[in-house]
């Protein structure tokens, strides 16, 4: 089975967030404990007397707040890179996102769209496997949040009645809400989410960067980012390049 671990980041109700952003990283169940390990590694050497009570949070990181408040900034900031490397560099992870201008989608809810958006592309993901002989169902995580209600509904309806694009057919269960304290890969999902905001909202590239190639793709298209975007807005990012390539002139 592959598990999506999924956070959110930027606020629907908060007018001065242009974007909300929902992302994450997939990974096969039996490699959920290495990424676990390699952030349990990197908590015991920035606190080393209480490293399960460090919370790898984003906005907590690069503004020092809760626990992050007596490390100096330069070792936040390395922690959130180190954090990011190890996503980077590693062979198993895939990752999903989407983010969503607000007014672009307006009235209907940006966050359910994102999550849409992202639901299809994970079974996407798990029916190439499937068409290459690596037959796997899928779950998806998400860090507890005021959606649970309206994303659960909706997941179920997905099972039934389909979405914009047809039906999800590689979903082992609807998805689950834990607390992001339980499980590094929330964690994971949150500096992703994050990073991810930073990029499309203030056109910080910096973080985003470093794990931007891990976005799902299949022979150099990419199907794991998805981005909505202001109609007459350019922008470089993975998805957009792409779709102007593949436009008709």
């Amino acid at each position: 089975m592959h598990i999506l671990y999924l956070d959110d980041s930027g606020s629907v109700a908060n007018a001065q967030d242009d974007y909300v952003v929902l992302a994450g990283i997939a990974v096969f169940e039996r490699q959920s404990h290495w990424f676990s390990k390699e952030l349990e590694n990197l908590a015991n050497s920035i606190w080393p007397d209480n490293p399960r009570n460090l919370e790898f949070r984003g906005t907590d990181i690069l503004t020092g707040k809760r626990h992050w408040r007596g490390v100096g900034k330069d070792d936040r900031t390395k922690a959130y890179r180190d954090a990011l490397q190890v996503i980077a560099s590693s062979k198993h992870a895939r990752l999903f996102g989407a983010a969503v201008h607000k007014a672009s989608v307006s009235p209907n809810d940006p966050m359910e769209f994102a999550f849409e958006q992202i639901c299809n592309r994970f079974d996407r993901f798990l029916g190439h496997l499937h068409k290459s002989g690596d037959t796997q169902r899928g779950i998806v995580v998400l860090d507890e949040s005021s959606y649970e209600t309206s994303l659960q509904s909706l997941a179920r309806d997905f099972g039934t009645k389909g979405h914009t694009w047809g039906q999800i057919y590689n979903f082992a269960e609807v998805p689950l809400f834990v607390n992001s304290r339980a499980t590094r890969l929330i964690q994971y999902a949150d500096l992703i989410a994050h990073a991810t905001r930073r990029k499309f909202e203030r056109g910080d590239n910096d973080l985003f960067d470093i794990f931007a190639h891990k976005f799902d793709s299949v022979g150099g298209v990419v199907h794991g980012l998805y981005h909505r975007k202001p109609q007459d807005a350019e922008c470089a990012c993975p998805f957009c390049r792409q779709r102007r390539s593949t436009s008709p002139v």
